[in-house]
């Protein structure tokens, strides 16, 4: 086993000898108990925000969180704008980590092999800019950004944002950690304070035990359906109650993780025994010592514990003791079905019955323990003489995790009953998946242990039903190869004709014989990286130099043309997709060439087809908007609720800011998407009569008036020039503050900050 030291010890005993005193004087001001969301922002406030009663929701809020860690998709387009900074070494702890451009295809060597050789020129990249601004780099291989995040670098009562919408995983172990955009990252990076609404906080309160075939990630299931996709928007879900003591570290991570689907700004638990545990157990127990000794801070007070309705937004309870397994999809996460319901479901929808692959893995539930207990299925039924009737695919969450499950027997079991071992990737989870099922748009079911279900999200076909649910689940329905088996009641047929019942799961929350690994996968950073030359070839494809955006010209929008109204959900997938566009993260130009090309059009119910106003034909969105931009033109999306949904994804905004794209105005936007559009100096609207949407018709030409005075809480006027010539005006809000209305006049918030 390689030893390895214990990431920025000093930082964090620094940091721990100087909280208390932060929460006290936070509850001494505002003269009233914490939650443990609002002592861990308190602490975090930047040295220039004084300590006041902030109003959730409302205030916007500058804050020092200590560390930064960035996946490398988004990484090539973070550091990319880093590079345009002005620093010479990061301020804060920061990571890259090499996940997300690994195609599952054959098997984890092949495809780790075949990823180093095609992706080469990008990680090159990724180390070299690592290296120069003092980053650490973790290799290809070494596993998904927030396990190894979770194994290495969380720690109670800290603030981390992440240029992945999943970062709130680290919530599991008592922190805030959110997912950005990369110009979100870099200015963190660079020094400057960090900007956030002060979020609302929903309470979570869980009582009884988890046992049998339920799960942590049956939690988060089963608040999805509560909540919806938007229902946490500008929230943080807090868990607390005996219930939430009972669930394991990485349990607790798989239920934060997950809050993204919720639209959660993020989601967090409070330090406990189990968290302890899993510190000490993962190499740390140095910072596991120094937060016992302040656990009380590491909690909410006892009073909004006690009277939760008092001091949180919301409140929600869940008894672990009765909750079932769900089952969530497809299409959409929020969509949650009781494993009792659920054969119902199925058969009143018309989903396909068959289950034709069943997917373990990803940052959401790859751990040891999620591994474990999906392998005491595959056991139990080799032990009853029953094979896995669907395809099987497992995807270790981290090298640690691999190995350890490897020399304990897991993985044996798993590639025993048929099952294909891949990289410690994202894989599947996000598109990067050479599935071959023939037909591209056969319509087929897949369960997975996935967070996202979006169609098209894991294999490019718009007809594949992906439904969401536990390691546990996804083991028995793929043993059983059908959607309406409900392992809690039904029996299946052995080979030797038998009737027989698969026994519950059972497992390890923590590897009984300790975690092991021989290669740790991590590069750290030279001391003095100011030699290193980043070199970029002008013909590349995959990587190109970006050059600031034009400011604003200090006029009113007038007259540009519609580009695409936009029908129904349209989340960051549909707006940039990932899968195969994965390869252009770290080129503007060639990326746009998927701006909106998922997005349906409400004029003709079709993806990728717009009216070219000039020949009257159906053209590619991105194919129109450069004609627009060859003719000096810009132009102008509408869509309708919660926008941009899904992946922190910047490239979503990015895209539209460098193809002309004036403006989004939209029925209502997820939260990290809106933040990325004001930091690309995009004008963000939303209708604030909602039924204006349908006054959007297709040849409009479309003016924003009111630019000259744009002021916080000042609407802006939307006038429509239609194509018989008549008029007609209506409001449009914002929710830019005076410092984001500074990034638009300079034409995006790195421009303002090298002002």
């Amino acid at each position: 086993m390689i030893k390895k030291g214990i990431f920025d010890i000093d930082m964090i005993r620094e940091f721990y000898e100087s909280y208390p005193a932060k929460v006290e004087e936070a509850k001494k001001i505002l003269k009233r108990p914490l939650t443990l969301s609002e002592k861990i922002l308190y602490a975090h406030l930047s040295a220039e925000e004084p300590v006041k009663n902030y109003i959730r929701a409302t205030d916007y809020v500058n804050f020092s969180p200590d560390r930064v860690a960035m996946q490398d998709a988004t990484a090539q387009m973070a550091l990319l704008q880093l590079m345009n900074s002005g620093r010479s070494t990061v301020a804060v702890p920061s990571t890259v980590h090499c996940d997300h451009l690994i195609q599952a295809y054959k098997s984890a060597e092949e495809d780790l092999n075949t990823a180093n050789v095609t992706n080469k020129e990008v990680y090159d990249f990724l180390k070299a800019v690592s290296n120069k601004f003092g980053i650490g780099f973790w290799k290809p291989g070494a596993g998904i950004i927030h396990q190894v995040v979770l194994e290495n670098y969380a720690f109670p009562g800290g603030m981390m944002i992440g240029t992945d919408s999943h970062t709130p995983n680290a919530g599991g172990l008592g922190m805030v950690a959110i997912g950005v955009g990369g110009a979100d990252a870099v200015d963190v990076m660079a020094g400057m304070p960090w900007e956030l609404k002060m979020p609302k906080i929903i309470g979570v309160k869980l009582s009884g035990k988890l046992s049998g075939w339920a799960s942590p990630k049956d939690v988060i299931l089963k608040l999805a359906g509560i909540l919806t996709v938007k229902g946490g928007t500008n929230a943080i879900v807090e868990y607390f109650g005996e219930g939430a003591d009972s669930l394991s570290a990485t349990g607790k991570a798989t239920i934060c993780n997950m809050g993204a689907e919720v639209g959660a700004t993020t989601s967090i638990f409070p330090y406990d025994k189990k968290s302890s545990d899993y510190l000490k157990a993962t190499g740390r127990a140095d910072v596991a010592e120094s937060a016992d000794s302040i656990a009380v801070y590491l909690q909410p007070d006892a009073e909004t514990v006690s009277n939760p309705n008092e001091y949180f937004d919301q409140v929600i309870e869940i008894d672990l003791s009765t909750l079932e397994p769900f089952v969530n999809g497809p299409f959409t996460p929020d969509a949650a079905h009781p494993i009792s319901q659920f054969a119902k479901a199925v058969k009143e929808n018309g989903y396909p019955r068959q289950m034709e692959a069943g997917l373990i893995g990803s940052c959401t539930n790859s751990s040891y323990e999620d591994l474990s207990r999906a392998a005491s299925i595959v056991a139990d039924a080799k032990n009853k003489h029953i094979k896995v009737k669907a395809r099987f695919i497992i995807n270790p969450g981290s090298e640690q995790v691999r190995y350890t499950a490897e020399r304990d027997g897991i993985l044996p079991l798993f590639e025993e009953a048929g099952a294909t071992i891949m990289a410690n990737a994202c894989g599947p989870c996000i598109g990067q998946w050479k599935r071959e099922s023939g037909d591209p748009e056969r319509p087929n079911s897949i369960v997975t242990s996935f967070n996202r279900n979006f169609a098209k999200r894991n294999d490019g076909n718009p007809n594949t039903h992906a439904f969401v649910t536990s390691p546990e689940i996804v083991a028995a329905l793929s043993i059983a190869g059908d959607l309406c088996f409900n392992p809690l009641t039904d029996t299946l047929i052995n080979e030797n004709g038998e009737e027989v019942k698969l026994d519950e799961p059972k497992g390890y929350e923590l590897p009984p014989k300790g975690y092991d690994m021989e290669d740790v996968g991590f590069i750290a950073p030279v001391a003095n990286g100011s030699g290193i030359e980043i070199k970029i070839a002008p013909d590349s494809r995959r990587l190109q130099e970006l050059k600031p955006f034009p400011e604003w010209d200090g006029k009113d929008i007038i007259a540009q043309p519609l580009l695409i109204k936009v029908k129904g959900k349209c989340t960051t997938d549909h707006i940039s997709m990932a899968g195969s566009w994965l390869r252009y993260r770290g080129h503007l130009d060639n990326i746009s060439d998927n701006m909106l090309i998922g997005a349906v059009n409400a004029f003709n119910d079709k993806t990728n087809a717009v009216l070219d106003p000039e020949t009257g034909e159906y053209i590619a969105v991105p194919k129109l908007a450069r004609i627009f931009k060859a003719e000096g033109l810009g132009s102008v999306v509408v869509a309708e609720e919660n926008y941009g949904e899904g992946s922190s994804r910047e490239h979503a905004a990015m895209e539209p800011r460098f193809l002309y794209v004036k403006a989004i105005v939209v029925k209502s936007f997820a939260r990290i998407h809106e933040t990325n559009l004001k930091k690309q100096g995009m004008l963000a609207l939303t209708f604030i009569n909602k039924d204006d949407y349908d006054k959007i018709q297709e040849s409009d030409k479309i003016s924003i008036l009111g630019l000259t005075e744009f002021k916080p809480g000042k609407n802006l006027t939307i006038e429509l020039t239609h194509k018989d010539g008549s008029t007609e005006s209506f409001e449009v809000a914002h929710t830019y503050n005076e410092i984001q209305i500074a990034w638009f006049k300079a034409g995006g918030a790195l421009n303002y900050a090298k002002i």
